[in-house]
């Protein structure tokens, strides 16, 4: 059966990589940049159904406007992938003080997946990109009073991501599936390059997981769960994910940012 199938950063790298394989299967795969042309490009390497829907995940407004046009156009999306990131950027703090990592990797995703739940069915999947590299979260910077490394900030809102996962797993119960992947270390993305300036390893490892996690049966029953493609299994995440008080206030920090700026 075919699904309906969003991609958040799914106009190079894994995304697209991942987007080109679905559709290829003939998924109807929503394809999300916050590039024009980038999209148009995108779209027709893709052999198979796509649309395009372009958003500035760093921008608020533009995540409610992405929402509500996906909803407008579709009554069902069975699977929504998150997985936009940002590791390096020229200006990593926004005008509302905000630190860019914390917006793209933690709040966005959080917001477009709070606007799209009435449309995900209960069988459906929120597969949420998290990262090997994962950190407790200093409170103070997620919500810009704080400035911290490139990859401080990139660590913690990756923690602060999968925090979110597992809390909003216990919250659902009856799904859809909320579950954190780390698509494994230092493959072939444009992140990696720009990151850590190496090639990177075979992306379609990632493209791989991040499919068998949203449609395979090995994820049917893996709600809250962390899958990590380094060691090929479910495990634990960070332990501070597992700290019962610091993932209460991760979800706190994250609830009255989104009502401030959301």
């Amino acid at each position: 059966m075919t699904k309906t199938i969003l991609i958040t950063g799914s106009t190079d790298g894994i995304g697209l990589l991942t987007a080109r394989k679905l559709a290829a299967e003939g998924h109807l795969v929503l394809l999300h940049g916050r590039s024009t042309a980038k999209l148009e490009t995108a779209a027709a390497e893709i052999d198979g159904p796509t649309e395009t829907f372009n958003a500035d995940l760093s921008n608020m407004t533009d995540v409610k406007s992405l929402a509500a046009q996906i909803r407008a156009g579709h009554k069902k999306l069975d699977v929504l992938i998150n997985n936009a990131g940002v590791l390096k950027t020229p200006q990593p703090i926004l005008e509302s003080g905000l630190d860019v990592r914390f917006v793209v990797n933690t709040l966005a995703p959080y917001l477009l997946t709070e606007l799209l739940l009435p449309i995900v069915p209960v069988d459906g999947r929120v597969i949420n990109l998290s990262s090997a590299a994962q950190a407790p979260v200093n409170l103070d910077a997620m919500a810009g009073k704080t400035r911290l490394s490139d990859m401080e900030a990139y660590a913690q809102s990756k923690l602060a991501l999968t925090i979110w996962t597992r809390e909003w797993a216990r919250q659902l119960p009856d799904g859809p599936a909320m579950i954190a992947v780390n698509p494994g270390s230092l493959l072939a993305s444009k992140m990696v390059k720009e990151g850590f300036g190496v090639a990177g390893s075979d992306l379609n490892k990632g493209a791989d997981v991040l499919i068998e996690a949203g449609l395979g049966q090995k994820f049917a029953e893996a709600s809250g769960a962390y899958f990590d493609n380094d060691s090929g299994s479910f495990s634990n995440p960070h332990s501070a994910a597992l700290d019962e008080p610091h993932a209460n206030d991760v979800m706190k920090t994250i609830q009255s940012l989104i009502r401030e700026y959301g």
